[in-house]
């Protein structure tokens, strides 16, 4: 894809999509730069493994939500590795808890880390592009912006609401050179994933069945397949592209979601 010796900065990329997206960038040539609320060591880390294809890293625990640990981090990246061409928002939680129950803490952690973490960081790292006049930034969204699902309310306001940040982030930042786009997977076999919904799925054969009935491909999407749709993106193959949003989700969004029961619905709010 033509990124070799590009510096990239990539939030929540110990593991999942995240950590995917970064070695994906580093097989190209990336050097990279990432945070994640607790970062790991040795054989498996991502820090390992980019070190394992020839590329400069630079691992920094931080929280997302937190703005002095924000710009920290954004320093800490421009000064150790000397610039940052590519940044990629991507850290992000999910907690289920139905419309009656959610608590106000869940919804500010969901909030805070998913939509408010991606404002800050993209902040700071606009105005350094903006001085050089280039850079792309890439955003994580989800394919629940289009499909509503049960108890999922917090998690799927912060990724509708980075989709038309980052809209607007977009027209706001052409005028500089600078591209800015989300990608949408679907049902990744991800650790966010695999702490929530997935167990019961594959302990209830009749709803396991009714799942992977709403996804045409009939499987997850694996960590690794989005890869290569970052790469692409972040780019100059992708020159033209600007605002634009990539779902990639084994045609997840082409047909509804009907998992539970009405029975399960009206138990949820008790």
């Amino acid at each position: 894809f033509g990124l070799e010796n590009k510096t990239a900065l990539i939030t929540g990329a110990e593991r999942g999509i995240g950590q995917a997206v970064a070695l994906s960038l580093a097989e190209e040539g990336v050097d990279i730069a990432y945070c994640d609320i607790k970062v790991e060591k040795g054989k498996g880390s991502t820090q390992e493994e980019i070190r394992k294809l020839g590329r400069k890293v630079l691992a920094i625990e931080a929280d997302v939500s937190k703005e002095e640990q924000v710009i920290g981090v954004v320093h800490k990246t421009i000064s150790q590795l000397g610039k940052i061409d590519v940044f990629i928002s991507n850290a992000g939680i999910i907690e289920w808890e139905s419309v009656t129950k959610i608590t106000l803490a869940c919804w500010n952690r969901i909030i805070g880390t998913n939509l408010t973490g991606a404002m800050l960081f993209t902040r700071e790292v606009a105005k350094y592009m903006i001085e050089r006049r280039k850079g792309v930034i890439l955003f994580t969204s989800s394919t629940i912006q289009y499909n509503p699902a049960y108890k999922e309310a917090a998690y799927r306001v912060s990724k509708t609401g980075v989709q038309v940040f980052a809209e607007t982030v977009a027209i706001e930042l052409a005028p500089y050179g600078i591209r800015v786009n989300t990608v949408s997977p679907g049902l990744i076999d991800s650790p966010n994933w695999a702490g929530g919904i997935l167990p019961r799925v594959v302990s209830d054969s009749k709803m396991g069945k009714s799942f992977m009935s709403n996804i045409p491909l009939a499987r997850l999407g694996r960590p690794r397949d989005l890869g290569a749709i970052y790469a692409f993106l972040v780019s100059d193959k992708a020159s033209f592209a600007t605002g634009t949003n990539v779902t990639f989700d084994g045609g997840f969004t082409l047909r509804p979601l009907t998992l539970i029961t009405k029975e399960e619905i009206e138990n949820m709010n008790l």
